[in-house]
């Protein structure tokens, strides 16, 4: 049976690795990208290297396959990723210049470096605490996904959390089943990204 465990230190490379096999609406972005930490430098390793709690991983005999991180005041984090995260990845990855259109995966995710995408103020009020999720391959579809869920929710909820919300990508259709079966909703967005759905819930039902 895989194991569930708090984040630790020397988890950090597996979450650059998962963050990878999954970053293409939930499928292996590998053949996308040449640095092949962007999308961990965004998506996981802050949460690890800023936030350690509320933070999970499942591991199986082969290793960490997923992980749950997230922040209980989304407003505040992301202050606090413009204070001490993307300062020093600013300094090493430069803001692309040209016509959106024309930018690589590489690129793409410089921009984001350099012009994060925020949540939209009323979802971070309404459901100021977020999270991602992740699990390569070899452990979904068993009902990992979902203990990992309810354990983030359980520390959440221990944190004094209300209210979640995740953003999706709109062309990950099992991710946005995942979260459907599991108690969230779609959100009204005034702003945010184009392709993000919005969904929140209740941390506790």
């Amino acid at each position: 049976m895989p194991r569930l465990r708090p984040l630790q230190a020397s988890d950090l490379d597996a979450l650059y690795a998962i963050s990878l096999a999954t970053g293409f609406a939930g499928a292996d972005a590998a053949h996308l990208y040449q640095d092949h930490r962007l999308l961990g430098h965004i998506y996981s390793a802050p949460y690890a290297c800023l936030a350690p709690n509320p933070a999970l991983v499942v591991e199986d005999d082969a290793g960490v396959a997923g992980f749950a991180v997230g922040a209980i005041d989304t407003a505040n984090w992301e202050a606090r990723l413009e204070r001490e995260w993307w300062p020093g990845l600013r300094k090493r990855y430069p803001d692309p210049n040209g016509p959106s259109a024309d930018r690589t995966a590489d690129e793409r995710r410089c921009a984001m470096i350099h012009h994060p995408e925020l949540t939209p103020p009323a979802i971070a009020r309404s459901y100021p605490a977020h999270l991602h999720l992740n699990l390569l391959p070899r452990l979904q579809r068993q009902g990992q996904g979902a203990r990992l869920l309810q354990a983030w929710l359980e520390l959440a909820s221990a944190m004094g959390a209300q209210a979640v919300h995740v953003g999706v990508n709109r062309a990950n259709l099992p991710a946005l089943r995942f979260w459907t079966a599991h108690g969230f909703t779609p959100l009204t967005a005034d702003g945010g990204a184009v392709r993000t759905a919005w969904l929140g819930r209740p941390v506790c039902f």
